[in-house]
């Protein structure tokens, strides 16, 4: 299935053009009822080799904007795709429901889970209702509150991150946005439940950090994860939004970067093309390492699983101490 190109991104030009000129002959072909087949075949063929080139030699910022195609599943396609008997629980019990964040309980492979995550809009007034998927304090706090609900009934919890970022508006700000996403970070790092963080799409800032705590964190192909957002870290480092891709160069983002850094377990495979040309297949690739992964976690006491999540953040990062001698 395909139902990504009617958006195009710079690099995809030449296959778009291929594939216009193979609908044009395929269409002349049929009104003179004239044979093209090998034409046709040959033309198929270059598209074919041409899609595994670009896509096998994508640059940071070329993934950076896959991740970011208006088509790519959403939060709630996911969860119908992966999930079953999804339930949505709404509200934080603090101020109000936030729509960009959602949450619930369902079911995985008959396994009673809580799902959270992120939702962006599909057209404008979507995304205006779900403020483009960037949650105020009180979806962290929804998010949070159905992590201990998980966490009390002793179901696994599964976070799908795809936020370019929390929001940062004034009324955010005045609400506690920072305190909110730390804590929710504090307590999710000692949640006596198993937790595993699937980054599907962006992960961008506090907005992903902020439920992005977990025993496994697993990440799409063409995903990107940053404590910033490419375009954020340009307008500090040059003063300019429009330095994003020597940003993300800098910032090593992609999903192959942090499996090489530890700071991910697993990188989930993608269709050729991204996860909008094939959304089941890509679900069903999803579903299979959650259900691979949650499996032995379910054995783990908690005691074991708390004392492994700190050891797994206590060795992300790598630094050289040197002793400084006197001379």
């Amino acid at each position: 299935m395909s139902n990504g190109n009617s958006y195009n991104m710079e690099f995809e030009k030449p296959l778009r053009e291929l594939e216009r000129q193979i609908k044009e002959i395929e269409l002349f072909a049929k009104e003179k009822e004239i044979d093209m087949s090998e034409e046709i075949a040959r033309l198929q063929d270059k598209e074919e080799a041409l899609k595994k080139k670009i896509y096998s030699e994508l640059t940071r910022w070329q993934k950076v904007q896959i991740a970011r195609h208006p088509k790519r599943p959403t939060f709630l396609e996911f969860v119908e795709m992966i999930f079953s008997g999804f339930l949505e629980l709404h509200g934080d019990r603090l101020f109000r429901d936030d729509p960009a964040m959602i949450g619930g309980i369902a079911y995985l492979n008959d396994i009673p889970i809580t799902v959270v995550g992120q939702q962006k809009g599909r057209d404008t007034k979507e995304n205006i209702y779900r403020n483009f998927g960037m949650p105020h304090p009180e979806g962290y706090r929804k998010a949070l509150r159905l992590m201990k609900q998980a966490a009390k009934f002793k179901r696994p919890v599964i976070t799908l991150i795809d936020v370019v970022g929390a929001y940062p508006g004034i009324e955010a700000e005045e609400r506690g946005q920072g305190e909110a996403v730390a804590r929710s970070i504090m307590e999710m790092a000692a949640l006596e439940t198993p937790i595993i963080a699937v980054i599907t799409g962006e992960g961008g800032s506090g907005g992903a950090l902020g439920i992005g705590v977990g025993d496994r964190i697993l990440m799409l192909e063409h995903a990107y994860y940053s404590v910033i957002s490419p375009e954020g870290c340009a307008s500090i480092l040059w003063k300019n939004a429009a330095e994003a891709p020597q940003a993300v160069e800098a910032l090593r983002v992609t999903a192959k970067d942090l499996l090489q850094l530890q700071v991910i377990d697993e990188i989930i495979p993608e269709p050729l093309g991204g996860a909008h040309h094939d959304p089941e297949k890509t679900a069903k690739t999803i579903r299979e390492a959650l259900i691979r992964h949650l499996a032995p976690l379910l054995e783990y006491p908690a005691g074991q699983l708390l004392a492994e999540r700190y050891e797994k953040y206590r060795k992300i990062g790598v630094f050289e101490e040197i002793e400084q001698t006197e001379e």
